[in-house]
């Protein structure tokens, strides 16, 4: 029997992708766990493996497609033994019946045009019920098996995105790393306000500019999700500021003698980095400002996961140091190095760039010297970092020119209250101004 290669969520809330690239061709024969494709998710492309055996009988996505719904048919794979000629004339007569209930909706008006396409292979690919209460077959990859043993995870809860609803390796690991969390109660229908069509607001700003010259820039992945995240976050999370001057100095002084020693291992510490250990060991001194918020309760951490943000082109990610407290600010310093050199390659998999309860953004080598930034959601909290000035400052008596750095922490009222976040933001400065703790 003909199988259908669907296309994969690569991340616990991929929908849509790019099917960036085939490295098979019609006819091929694979084995599992050979890549078949390179998906490109809003924010890495990711290499797309084989979990059967057989002939790749037809490719129904051709590469550089863009907006390919997860669990959608991508390919036919002809199983051992079966004609592919067969198995690639069958897999044209089942996509014919999606069109045909779309359009007996749309006569009967329950919908406007293109209102179900978000899901139009789901009739055809519906999983078998993994394990339900009563029993009953799991279907999922000897990878994907092993994988849950080690993981914990428990195979009957996930739904597959593999042929025929089969759970492959990508689901298990989103899995592990999505957190336990009550269902959501369903919002009220009359909650949510009419919105008017993208197109027809889209059409409206083109009349607006009709007699200025202008270039169309249309939105990849990882723009349409900074734009919808940024939108959540501002129009949902009630920001406040903290501003705090932290004189710099003293750690200028330590890290030049620092580098010195570590010059012979080829390292060489940023003040960037002093930040990111600065921020770790201040989570760990405030703990209730570690936390996220999930919805109907907080969550606090014990371990300081660190997310730093790192400009790309077209947009930006930010990786997490995870237990950056607990490590050396050598050891930070390689492996944020390592983040955001495969982050502008879009190398990172979604595992390296997703969790994390606080975040660092620096526009100080920008020359910026004092901004607002954005709470990542679910982040409770992040610091803004502007560059270090020579200013003159006022000590005792006297005036004398310092080193003086602006940083302005964004804090979720909902999680931390005003005087908690200053004893987070003076917890941070009291790290920074002297360094020597940060060794300890």
């Amino acid at each position: 029997m003909a199988i259908q290669i669907l296309m994969p969520a690569l991340s616990p809330t991929m929908e849509e992708g790019t099917l960036a690239k085939w490295h098979v061709k019609e006819g091929d024969k694979v084995s599992a766990g050979d890549v078949i494709a390179e998906i490109e998710t809003d924010k890495a492309t990711m290499e797309f493996e084989a979990v059967d055996e057989g002939v790749i009988a037809r490719i129904l996505i051709p590469e550089g497609t863009e907006g390919v719904k997860v669990n959608e048919p991508i390919a036919i794979l002809a199983e051992e033994g079966e004609d592919p000629a067969e198995a690639a004339a069958g897999a044209q007569e089942a996509p014919a019946a999606a069109p045909a209930k779309a359009e007996a909706k749309a006569e009967v008006g329950a919908a406007p045009a293109g209102a179900d396409q978000a899901a139009p292979a789901q009739p055809q690919t519906a999983a078998p019920a993994p394990a339900a209460a009563g029993g009953g077959r799991i279907f999922a990859s000897p990878l994907a098996r092993r994988l849950a043993r080690e993981l914990g995870v428990d195979l009957a809860a996930i739904k597959g995105s593999g042929p025929h609803g089969r759970i492959v390796r990508a689901d298990v690991e989103a899995a592990a790393r999505a957190p336990a969390k009550p269902a959501p109660a369903a919002p009220a229908q009359t909650q949510a306000p009419a919105q008017p069509a993208k197109g027809a607001e889209a059409q409206d700003v083109r009349k607006l500019y009709a007699d200025a010259p202008f270039e169309e820039v249309s939105l990849d992945g990882m723009r349409r999700t900074i734009a919808a995240r940024l939108s959540e976050a501002k129009s949902t999370i009630p920001h406040f500021y903290l501003r705090r001057d932290i004189e710099l100095d003293a750690l200028l002084e330590f890290r030049a003698q620092l580098n010195k020693a570590l010059e012979p291992r080829g390292v060489k510490l940023s003040v960037n980095d002093f930040i990111i250990k600065a921020c770790a060991l201040a989570l760990r001194q405030v703990p209730d400002c570690n936390a996220v918020w999930a919805g109907d309760r907080i969550l606090k951490f014990s371990r300081a996961d660190v997310a730093v943000a790192v400009a790309v082109e077209g947009g930006l990610f930010t990786p997490v140091l995870r237990g950056a407290d607990a490590k050396s600010i050598s050891a930070l310093s390689e492996e944020m190095r390592d983040l955001a050199e495969r982050a502008r390659a879009r190398k990172l998999a979604p595992a390296e760039y997703q969790g994390g309860s606080f975040a660092i953004s620096n526009l100080g080598m920008f020359g910026i010297d004092d901004f607002d930034a954005v709470i990542n959601p679910p982040h409770a909290s992040i610091l803004a970092v502007g560059a270090g000035v020579r200013k003159p400052v006022v000590k005792g008596d006297q005036i004398v020119p310092a080193t003086v750095m602006r940083v302005t922490l964004s804090v979720d009222h909902r999680v931390i209250d005003g005087a908690l976040g200053a004893r987070f933001l003076a917890a941070i400065k009291e790290n920074l101004e002297n360094p020597m703790t940060l060794l300890a």
